[in-house]
């Protein structure tokens, strides 16, 4: 089969079908996304080596479950060891002994074929296209800002970052009728959630605003969006920090300290909700997606995606 891998570089080339074990199923991927992690990995994140991608909606090809087989799915991403006292717990995600699909021990996505264990497995509604069903993954991700902290009607809240996952947050997070201040430095992006009836601003005018937030969500990916965070959260906030750094980060923890400022630590979430966000139709993603790329080209949707300015690239399999 094709698949895209890295080893230090980018590739696209030959790899043997994956082989399933009785716990899993083998998927036929229709089509993939790529994401702001597999961004990272490029730079070293993780140290991964491998087929990259873990956003994906897929048939089943074969399973020991009959019922799947034909089957449009996606698939959470985190692979635990069953036995475990987070598996145990429904915290797979958790799990010290978990693999993480196309970021931590386990081949991705961005192939033809790629197996994941079956209950790991959702079915996609026949109303969400595969177009919409490839977010599952990230608004889950967004949707777990809202398992960690409460949020109520009348909070005012920022997002720093208009990139994919900053969208995301902030359409979920509008849902609750919370005030949503989306912070960017790409017009053009921050006019997507503003098509919506949300707000946003520049970076520059908030950094140079008075106004403190009692929730900041950090989402830019990048450094200086978690001190622009500190400096703008009110004593007793909750700082959610959604951004993965390839490299160390410093900061001044005496502010932490000084304000008791509450750090939440967020990754995945569940995809059941999420599913079920697109198919009433409460969540469109679709002015997300910049472009769509056949798998032949996938090279060169790698390179779009690594361009400024860019939201989400898609990639058809065949």
């Amino acid at each position: 089969m094709k698949a895209i891998t890295f080893d230090g570089r980018l590739k696209l080339e030959d790899r043997p079908r994956p082989t399933m074990t009785p716990h899993e199923a083998l998927i036929r991927v229709r089509m993939a996304g790529i994401c702001k992690t597999d961004a990272e990995i490029l730079r070293g994140y993780m140290n991964f080596s491998g087929i990259l991608g873990h956003e994906f909606v897929g048939l089943v090809e074969d399973a020991h479950d009959s019922l799947l087989i034909g089957k449009r799915v996606v698939g959470e991403i985190n692979c635990g060891c069953g036995v475990c006292p987070y598996c145990k717990k429904g915290l797979a995600r958790h799990c010290p002994n978990r693999t993480v699909l196309g970021i931590q021990d386990r081949d991705g996505v961005f192939a033809e074929y790629t197996t994941l264990p079956m209950e790991n497995l959702l079915i996609v509604p026949d109303a969400v296209p595969d177009e919409a069903a490839v977010f599952v993954e990230p608004i889950a991700a967004a949707l777990e800002v809202l398992e960690q902290i409460h949020i109520e009607p009348a909070d005012a809240i920022a997002v720093i970052g208009d990139g994919k996952l900053g969208l995301l947050i902030s359409m979920v997070l509008r849902l609750s009728g919370a005030d949503v201040l989306l912070v960017g430095k790409h017009l053009e992006k921050m006019a997507i959630f503003e098509r919506l009836g949300g707000k946003a601003t520049t970076v520059a005018e908030f950094r140079s605003s008075s106004r403190a937030f009692s929730k900041i969500v950090e989402a830019s990916g990048n450094p200086s969006g978690w001190e622009l965070a500190v400096s703008r959260i009110a004593p007793r906030g909750v700082i959610v920090l959604k951004s993965t750094y390839q490299g160390a980060v410093t900061t001044d923890l005496s502010a932490l300290v000084v304000n008791e400022i509450t750090v939440a630590g967020s990754r995945c979430g569940q995809f059941a909700p999420a599913l079920r966000l697109l198919e009433t139709g409460l969540i469109d993603p679709s002015p997300l997606i910049s472009d769509i790329y056949d798998s032949r080209d996938a090279l060169q949707a790698f390179q779009k995606a690594l361009s400024p300015g860019v939201l989400k690239i898609l990639i058809r399999w065949h």
